[in-house]
């Protein structure tokens, strides 16, 4: 048995250049690479590692923690799970700002490979420069944080700890129903300690990702169920995504008859055009899946969480006689909802289950109510997009400051609305146009009226909803699909939270294009607040009411497209929508980076279709507004699921 010495830092990047997984037969490397920001916690030890000898992996330089570790996740999520790219920052304040990427990649099932610099494992020069110092435990530092938000946590205080601890990083990783952040924290003193490694630790490892089939007994009782069913629904969720199930679950879908509606992940799994397909569902879902959500005697979750959003928050269902079924390949999120489960692959369980239903000679009970449901939302669509600023303007959301609109059209000038814009856009780019996306009114906008043809040309980070993720994630997504134009819809809130990713961009030469929608205003808090019987309080971005003390002022004008432009970026400013459609033309001929400063007026943006979202709305309030929103919502729990 050879063995071959070295330090425990480059040990875990020969490790890391050897691992692969393979799908189906089909077998690719899995660590495309490292992005880190160095710091003395890990620049001498992993960057030594990485300057002297990185194999095949790629390194690139991050311009803010949190921001890179969004990167690697969209990238990882944009290759469906098969490829990622891991992540590594000092100690202190650079590991703390990766705790909410954790979080983010934990929540979306997203495999997310974490490398905090840790304190001296010695505990010699304690404490160290950025050390937090807990007087009841000198174990606990602060990458002791990322347990609660990682699938698996592990810190290496001897080198030969780094094999037993990659193994099961990798274990992770690579396990569909497990995967999301794994965080193996490495001392700074330990990744320079030196160990005679067996070579057999460094051997080319192909993880094979498989598929596994529900039980006969779980398959049964999914049979059964379907085929008592008249009016089923099935929700397609980011689970057939990953699995590569979108054909499968279309062709289910017509062969017997079922409708199916999308969930923020599950979208661009299947074709918008599919006659089956009724777009979004849930709180942010259209008129047409929520419509016939609310008759259907038989719900087929396929490879979904079955979040608040999804479900209207238990609400959304609305037949007495409803049951629900889970196929997911997390045991976890199978038994949601008193579903009658079928743990297994998305995209075999479909295929069974199709054999299945066809020796029985199934197809559902709808007459006309599918088309019915898809003309009524295509009409609405026209309306949407028709919808303009001019005599009898009305805003969509009638919860509002008095003087929102007309102070922000006397700020900007336009007359742009949020719906006619995202409309416009969808007509401007191509059809295999990649959008990115994550937080705030965008979202709902998009799962309601956003199309897409090509497969994977949708990625919306819904699970978190991480304000900040759009335009690193969007350069994550580059970087996995380097050939597709990638957008990053983001509001100027989000902006405002993380856009350093931007000289990123402008450095590896990825062209990404950025859509940012400013409404001065976080626009969909301020909607969720005003029409719960709150004040318009701390949600628009106002300057101080000398006379007041309060932020009721002006609105704080903002050059999003200067700032872009200082980072090395094409911009332009579209207030009407002849400069928004020459803006996306020009757009398209440029090879860098390019940012369009959308002024869009607030209150411009799609709202409910038949749905419902519970919040915490006071009980106790002097507002009348606010007493009415407390009824409405105890309401609606009455005749909702209780879990």
């Amino acid at each position: 048995m050879g063995t071959t010495r070295m330090t425990m830092a480059q040990a875990l990047v020969r490790f890391l250049d050897q691992q692969y997984v393979s799908v189906d037969g089909a077998e690719n490397k899995f660590v495309e690479g490292v992005i880190t920001i160095f710091g003395h916690g890990n620049v001498c030890g992993l960057g030594q590692a990485l300057d002297e000898n990185r194999g095949e992996l790629k390194y690139f330089q991050g311009k803010n923690e949190q921001g890179m570790a969004h990167l690697a996740t969209a990238f990882a999520r944009q290759n469906n799970r098969k490829r990622m790219i891991a992540c590594s920052s000092s100690i202190g304040p650079g590991a703390a700002n990766m705790v909410t990427a954790a979080a983010c990649a934990s929540v979306n099932n997203i495999p997310l490979l974490l490398l905090p610099g840790d304190t001296f494992a010695s505990r010699q020069p304690d404490p160290v420069l950025q050390q937090v110092e807990q007087s009841g435990s000198l174990q606990t530092t602060t990458n002791d944080a990322f347990k609660a938000v990682c699938k698996y946590w592990d810190r290496v205080e001897r080198p030969e700890q780094l094999m037993t601890a990659m193994i099961n990083a990798m274990r992770v990783l690579t396990d569909p129903a497990e995967a999301g952040a794994v965080c193996v924290a490495i001392p700074q003193d330990v990744q320079g300690e030196s160990y005679d490694y067996p070579d057999y630790f460094f051997q080319k490892r192909v993880h094979k990702i498989t598929r596994c089939l529900p039980a006969n007994e779980e398959l049964e009782d999914v049979l059964n169920a379907v085929t008592a069913s008249k009016k089923p629904l099935v929700i397609c969720g980011g689970g057939v995504k990953y699995s590569g199930a979108g054909d499968v679950l279309q062709s289910f879908c017509e062969q017997f008859h079922i409708p199916f509606g999308e969930t923020q992940a599950g979208k661009s799994a299947c074709s918008s055009s599919s006659p089956y397909n009724l777009g979004g569902i849930g709180v942010t879902g259209n008129l047409a899946a929520n419509t016939i959500a609310r008759e259907a005697d038989l719900i087929l979750a396929v490879g979904s969480r079955l979040s608040d959003f999804t479900t209207s928050s238990k609400w959304l269902f609305r037949n007495p006689g409803v049951k629900m079924v889970s196929i997911n390949v997390s045991r976890f999120h199978a038994y949601k909802m008193d579903s009658i489960k079928a743990v297994g692959d998305a995209k075999a369980s479909l295929e069974v289950l199709t054999v299945l239903l066809k020796n029985r000679g199934y197809r559902s009970a709808y007459a006309n109510e599918i088309s019915d449901a898809r003309a009524a939302w295509n009409e609405e669509m026209k309306r949407l997009a028709a919808y303009s600023y001019g005599e009898g303007f009305e805003p969509m959301v009638a919860d509002r400051a008095p003087d929102s609109i007309e102070k922000f059209v006397g700020m900007t000038g336009s007359s742009l609305t949020q719906t006619a814009a995202i409309c416009a856009i969808r007509g401007g780019i191509a059809d295999d146009a990649i959008v990115v996306g994550a937080a705030g009114s965008l979202p709902g906008d998009l799962q309601r009226m956003w199309t897409t043809e090509a497969r994977d040309s949708y990625h919306m980070e819904y699970g978190f909803s991480c304000m900040g993720y759009e335009i690193a994630g969007a350069l994550g997504v580059k970087l996995a699909e380097p050939k597709r134009e990638v957008y990053a819809m983001v509001g100027d809130g989000s902006f405002l939270m993380l856009h350093s990713e931007i000289v990123t961009a402008v450095q590896e030469h990825q062209k990404i294009n950025i859509l940012l929608f400013d409404n001065a205003s976080n626009g969909c808090i301020n909607n969720l607040e005003m029409s719960n019987g709150i004040g318009n309080l701390g949600t628009e971005f106002r300057f101080r009411d000398p006379e007041t003390g309060n932020q009721t002022g002006d609105f704080v004008p903002v050059s999003y497209a200067a700032v872009a432009a200082g980072y090395g970026a094409k911009t332009y400013t579209a207030r009407s929508m002849e400069e928004l459609k020459a803006a996306l033309a020009d757009s398209k001929k440029q090879t860098v980076p390019t940012l369009i400063d959308i002024k869009v007026l607030p209150k411009t943006m799609t709202h409910d279709y038949e749905s419902w979202w519970h919040v915490g709305v006071a009980g106790t309030t002097r507002s009348e507004d606010g007493r009415e929103a407390f009824e409405r919502k105890e309401q609606h729990r009455k005749t909702a699921r209780s879990y």
